[in-house]
């Protein structure tokens, strides 16, 4: 059975999950060599905690998206799946159990999220930062991608991490500003803009945001939100198709085909984007590594 057809019961209000969406089991060993390499690690992705559709052809090819600070989130956005509630206190344990995946894995490209920390008076930058240094040291050839939280504004904090110098700063816009009560009623899109346009003049290398289609926004809200994702200074832009990881998530509004994300990558483009990384399966940090953007990173130190 695919795991689109796993899905066929968590559609939403937009129907059978279409063709392509579907995604097919590997059978490859590298999807457990991996699966096993982060649970010996006492580590955990957002791979399976937000239940993306990507996990086995990521996994399979020796990649996954870490998840620091815990699995609770202290917000519970209604697209997403990881629980919301009182997270766990913070385990300084984990940059170097990480790093040590990480250069297990022999990854080129490392992509290290977090759940939303509200609770911790720098929202987990200093926890980023520390990750950030373990990766250095034991993965120096190694480029390092960081998708953060918004660390509720907090321009000390946003500090924190961006003096620890990633490759590439990655905070998601996520959707249309009309929709924040219903997709992200804890954010503020004038919030997210702000850190991404902070990100951009603190010197990052490349700054990067993403965003969901099918939850009911328009042409005309996704043209404004290139122009503002432009004006930021983002470099990168990824759209991918929102799909309801369970019953408890917003329904799906219509399932965007797919050579609309062509059209979505050629407006994107159009308004000042460098490069758009549109497609159906699209996450933020999928393939975030093969990107030209990275690609051209590989052709200098890190700073």
């Amino acid at each position: 059975m695919s795991q689109g057809e796993q899905a066929e019961g968590q559609a939403g209000s937009a129907g059978r999950l279409p063709s392509w969406l579907r995604v097919r089991l590997p059978k490859d060993a590298a999807f457990g060599e991996t699966a096993h390499t982060v649970a010996a690690g006492g580590l955990r992705t957002v791979c399976r905690g937000a239940r993306c559709p990507n996990i086995f052809e990521c996994f399979s090819r020796g990649t996954a998206t870490f998840l620091i600070l815990g699995g609770v989130c202290t917000r519970g956005c209604a697209f997403c799946n990881i629980t919301a509630g009182r997270p766990d206190p913070v385990d300084p344990g984990e940059p170097a159990r990480l790093a040590a995946a990480v250069a297990e894995l022999k990854l080129t490209h490392a992509v290290v999220t977090s759940v939303t920390r509200d609770d911790l008076p720098d929202g987990g930058a200093a926890h980023f930062a520390a990750t950030i240094a373990a990766l250095r040291q034991a993965c120096p050839d190694t480029t390092v991608e960081v998708l953060t939280p918004d660390f509720g504004g907090d321009p000390v904090a946003l500090d924190i991490v961006l003096a620890a110098r990633p490759d590439v700063f990655n905070h998601n816009v996520e959707t249309v500003p009309r929709l924040y009560p219903t997709a992200r009623a804890g954010a503020d899109y004038a919030r997210s803009l702000a850190v991404l346009a902070r990100a951009a003049a603190a010197g990052a290398s490349v700054v990067k945001s993403g965003l969901m289609v099918g939850l009911g926004e328009t042409r005309e809200e996704l043209t404004a939100v290139f122009d503002d994702l432009a004006r930021a200074g983002c470099r990168v832009v990824t759209v991918g198709q929102y799909l309801r990881p369970s019953r408890r998530n917003l329904p799906v509004a219509r399932y965007v085909p797919p050579d609309e994300f062509d059209a979505l990558a050629a407006l994107g483009r159009d308004h000042g984007i460098a490069e758009m990384v549109c497609a159906p399966l699209v996450r933020s940090s999928y393939k975030a590594g093969n990107t030209a953007a990275v690609a051209s990173l590989r052709c200098c130190p890190h700073p």
